[in-house]
């Protein structure tokens, strides 16, 4: 696996990879998945000898970075790339002046995972588009 990480302003490739796994594999509604925030949005993109495998997005918000709308596709579930990806959107939200605190909403199923990352949940479950998500924080 040659998989690389870098930041890109192919959201086309990020909104592409998203519509196949949260609207095609989570049933997630398209009004849900598409909003109006990747043109201010930092996004990675996850390659795998050129070809689009993982993406993340990163919202500024004050002191607060936000990463969100990740996903990996199925084939490359369980290689490590999931934690790659949130290691490299925590260190690009270190990079920049002010942001104090990462924080992320986690669907239930995967807290286990942020928190070996890091990361802690704090408040009530919530329904987002029908899944279950927990808000979680890490300082930085």
């Amino acid at each position: 696996m040659t998989v690389e990480i870098a930041e890109t302003d192919d959201i086309a490739a990020c909104r592409a990879l998203r519509r196949v796994v949260f609207i095609e594999e989570q049933g997630v509604p398209e009004a849900d998945e598409l909003d109006d925030k990747d043109g201010e949005a930092i996004h990675l993109l996850a390659t795998d000898a050129g070809r689009p495998v993982g993406t993340a997005r990163l919202l500024l918000m004050g002191k607060t970075g936000k990463i969100g709308r990740v996903c990996v596709l199925k084939e490359m579930r369980g290689t490590g790339l999931g934690a790659a990806l949130i290691r490299a959107a925590v260190d690009r939200l270190r990079q920049i002046e002010g942001i104090a605190t990462v924080k992320l909403g986690a669907q239930v199923h995967a807290l286990g995972f942020y928190e070996k990352l890091g990361f802690t949940a704090f408040g009530p479950v919530y329904d987002d588009a029908g899944i279950p998500h927990q808000d979680m924080a890490l300082t930085l």
